[in-house]
């Protein structure tokens, strides 16, 4: 099911044909100085570009061109148009047109595509069978009204007069001076007798039936359009009515001098088209990222309570505080610029030469020719993330200190004392140490930057960035070099304890250490992923947010630290589910995922405010699945108990009590329908994977007690032979040829694998060898494995996900398909980012990387398929 690219970017390049956007481009980068251009005007025009619907409206004659005329007298400018067709190509953005003109002169002078909305006649014409609605004696008093102006006025040099459906114009732009002011009286005494409203448009005089209404037609467009923020720009006495309706983060603009009023003034028509050119490209930039680098190229750093995301450049894009779920500190990934960033760069522009992990641990280096940047978290107290960022090398660096608290939407102040940066107004303390720094404050009018520029001849210099700490920070610059030897040293001494396969061994460590840092060990949770909403399909709304502790995913990646011969996260985790045990009604009412504290999510919310990964929206906090069933996460559980005490050789009471729970719980519950491991949201059914689960939890509890001599409850083993008869029968599907995903359901879902994987189906029984052809076959498209291609009851594409792959591997390994195991294997290889790392899913039609970032599930699965690949041994002939 492969994901396509948003379409509106090609749509706007499509509608920029005509004038390329170099030009555009051009018209922004030109002198500016007497045109109105104000440095106050920009501000207001970055702050418009982020509102997450915006309306772009403004009058024709004066506006986008220099002057009326009649009928295709005059074409708006080539550089305004374009820049109104390009604004109205791109999401939750919207172009209109509002004239004194009729609605058919207007569209036919403009050109402008369907794309721009027009309003003709002073905002009452919204469509061409207005003027047909007009009742006989209007039509006759404008008919009067009209020879009457004849008779008055029409033997004038340079005066001509055109019907419009609701008024006749008087036009007066070639006409002599003394003439317009004789021609202006003359008309108002028509208008007056004839019980008319005299509109005065720029050269135009209009004798109207109908009262000017441009405010009450932008009111409209507004509530059509359910825009959140608008910008107007007019010429005209009629765009004064307008302007009137604009209010909070609206922006008005007036062009020329016609009206004298305070204000946002420009120049003329080119000046107004430079605007439009301008605020195209910072709405552009804003929705679809500045610089949306492929999600496989960001590194991770972590310390066990905290996580950051660094771009190929050395820009933390990504970071939360204090808790995995808690509001951003930066969040660039999701907005640009102006959600926050902590960025480094050399002086003199060069192109970065590497990026990498120092070895074993989660320290990050970033190189250019004469600058290295080296990033970790250092441990901190809980509650405090303490973020180390050291510049070293032979040239000059330039640092931007953007932090935007609470996704860009808490007030915030920044001061500079001595060589630290204090961040003033937010709920935590927030402080930048940088001993020898001289930090300069800037602001757009909403938020505020810190910069600085250092020679690193004179030495290293140490940023230390500490969130949350209340006692004053003493900076240790030269315990600095110390302070990440001892970062170094634990992790090393940490992966030196692993059992590392021999296959593709350094990406194993690296697997693990991911793993590792996805573990909160103040709480022994463990995150799905660091990030949210980060799209599974380019510009759709799959964007859902993972930092939090599912109990599958949990269970899963602390087995496979168990497995590499790490046990002591596997003890943290179920010492934080016995906590949430003991505080819930049973075992069987558990949900799905809980945050690291325990306590279950808060309502599902959307951030207006961020457009998303390359304008993938909505960005989501929470995750609604908080509330689904899903009988699945008994048995991870079950078999990482299990697991945990072959490993140790000790099963201690409290994990046989989790045990006993586990299975209590399927009993309860095993006979309901679930919205099974993928969460669809859509109705429960029976999920043939979440009956495999139910089974593997009694199944493994009975393995357990007989191996450490506990008793066996006597449901556990009739129960588990009845719900294995039931899969067996009820989850296979004659047409597909194949267990599928459901009873009653023809649709094939790569995790019935697990049918087979997980022992309850001998993986040489035809139906199992079956189920795997099924899956290549119907699921596999070329390095990835789909989850499924039936409808999920939610729009939008996606990719494929890696842990799928991982399970197809090991499906071939299952059945000795060793040769294919090996390539797929190798192809998921070629898919790691240049330091590492694994996201959530891959889309081999864009060959485009997707979903959160680093995916737990994505990172476990490696590290399976590589163990079982370097254990593999071939059948006996």
């Amino acid at each position: 099911m492969p994901t396509r690219l948003n379409q509106t970017v090609a749509d706007s390049a499509l509608l920029t044909k005509s004038l390329p956007l170099e030009l555009l481009r051009a018209f922004v980068q030109s002198d500016a100085a007497d045109d109105g251009l104000t440095p106050s005007l920009m501000a207001e025009l970055k702050l418009l570009a982020r509102t997450p619907s915006l309306l772009v409206a403004c009058n024709y004659g004066g506006t986008l061109c220099t002057a009326e005329g009649i009928s295709t007298e005059t074409l708006p400018l080539g550089s305004a148009s374009v820049a109104l067709r390009a604004l109205a190509a791109l999401p939750n953005t919207h172009t209109a047109v509002i004239s004194g003109r009729s609605l058919r002169d207007l569209a036919a002078v403009s050109r402008l595509p369907a794309e721009v909305h027009l309003v003709g006649s002073h905002g009452a014409e919204f469509d061409m069978g207005y003027a047909h609605g007009l009742a006989l004696a209007t039509e006759s008093v404008l008919q009067n009204a009209s020879l009457a102006l004849m008779e008055a006025v029409g033997f004038e040099k340079g005066i001509s007069i055109e019907r419009k459906p609701v008024a006749v114009a008087v036009h007066t732009r070639p006409a002599a001076r003394k003439v317009v002011a004789a021609v202006t009286q003359r008309a108002q005494d028509v208008a007056r007798e004839h019980n008319l409203h005299f509109i005065v448009d720029g050269s135009v005089l209009d004798l109207s039936v109908v009262e000017p209404s441009k405010g009450e037609a932008l009111e409209r467009l507004r509530a059509r359009l359910g825009v959140g923020a608008a910008l107007y720009a007019g010429d005209a006495p009629s765009d004064e009515l307008a302007l009137a309706t604009l209010r909070g983060p609206d922006l008005g603009i007036r062009v020329g001098d016609a009206v004298p009023a305070p204000g946002h003034r420009l120049r003329d028509p080119e000046s107004f088209a430079r605007v439009l050119a301008m605020l195209f490209e910072l709405r552009r930039a804003w929705l679809f990222g500045e610089d949306a680098v492929g999600l496989e190229r960001h590194s991770m750093i972590g310390n066990g309570s905290s996580t950051a995301l660094i771009t190929p450049d050395a820009r933390i894009c990504w970071m939360s505080h204090p808790l995995p779920d808690s509001g951003s500190i930066f969040a660039h990934i999701l907005g640009g610029d102006a959600a926050g960033h902590f960025s480094v760069e050399p002086l003199k522009p060069s192109p970065v030469l590497a990026q990498r992990y120092v070895d074993s641990t989660m320290i990050v280096e970033t190189r250019w020719a004469d600058v290295t940047v080296t990033d970790y978290l250092e441990p901190a107290p809980e509650g405090i993330t303490s973020l180390v960022r050291v510049l070293s090398g032979t040239g000059g660096a330039r640092i931007t200190f953007a932090p935007r608290p609470d996704y860009a939407n808490a007030p915030f102040s920044m001061e500079a004392r001595g060589d630290e940066v204090h961040v003033v107004g937010t709920s935590d303390p927030i402080l930048l140490s940088a001993p020898g720094l001289d930090f300069s404050i800037t602001s757009d009018g909403r938020h505020a930057t810190a910069s600085a520029e250092v020679d690193l001849r004179n030495g290293p210099v140490v940023l230390t960035l500490r969130c949350g700490d209340t006692e004053p920070y003493t900076a240790d610059p030269g315990g600095e070099t110390e302070r990440r030897s001892a970062v170094a040293l634990a992790s090393r001494q940490w992966v030196g304890g692993l059992k590392i396969p021999t296959v593709k061994a350094a990406l194993v460590r690296r697997s693990a250490l991911v793993l590792r840092a996805l573990v909160h060990e103040p709480t022994g949770a463990v995150l799905a992923a660091p990030t949210t909403s980060l799209p599974e399909g380019i510009g759709g709304t799959r964007n859902w947010d993972y930092r939090y502790c599912w109990l599958r995913d949990g269970s899963m990646t602390v087995k496979a630290l168990v497995d590499l011969g790490s046990t002591a996260e596997a003890e943290g985790f179920l010492d934080w589910l016995g906590r949430i045990l003991a505080n819930a009604p049973g075992p069987e009412w558990l949900h799905p995922l809980y945050s690291v504290s325990g306590a279950p999510l808060s309502t599902e919310a959307t951030i207006e405010s961020l457009p998303g990964y390359a304008g993938s929206r909505p960005v989501r906090i929470g995750n609604a699945a908080d509330h689904q069933v899903q009988l699945d996460v008994f048995g991870p559980i079950a078999e990482l108990i299990h697991s945990l005490a072959i490993r140790t050789g000790v099963l201690s009471d409290a994990h046989w009590l989790l045990l006993e729970q586990m299975a209590a719980a399927v009993l309860a519950r095993w006979h309901e329908p679930d919205h099974g491991i993928w969460e669809a949201r859509r109705p429960p059914r029976h999920h043939v994977y979440s009956k495999v689960m139910c089974w593997v939890t009694l199944d493994r509890a009975l393995r357990t007690a007989e191996q450490f001599g506990r008793d066996a409850h006597a449901e556990w083993a009739p129960t588990a032979d009845t719900i294995r008869a039931e899969v067996l029968r009820e989850g296979w599907d004659d047409a597909a040829a194949s267990y599928t995903v459901a009873y009653d359901s023809p649709d094939l879902d790569a995790a019935v694998l697990h049918i087979g994987l997980s022992g309850l189906l001998d993986v040489r029984d035809q139906r199992f060898l079956d189920t795997v052809a099924a899956v290549e076959r119907e699921l596999r498209v070329g390095p990835t494995v789909f989850r499924y291609r039936y409808d999920d009851g939610l729009p939008g594409l996606e990719g494929g996900f890696h842990i799928c792959t991982t399970w197809l591997i090991e499906a071939y390994l299952a059945v000795h398909r060793y040769d294919d195991a090996l390539e797929l294997f190798n192809q998921l290889v070629n898919l790691i980012g240049p330091t590492g790392l694994l996201p959530e899913e891959y889309d081999p039609a864009t060959e485009m990387h997707l979903g959160n970032h680093p995916q737990a599930y994505s990172h476990l699965g490696f590290i399976r398929c590589a163990q079982l690949l370097d254990a593999y041994t071939p059948p006996t002939p």
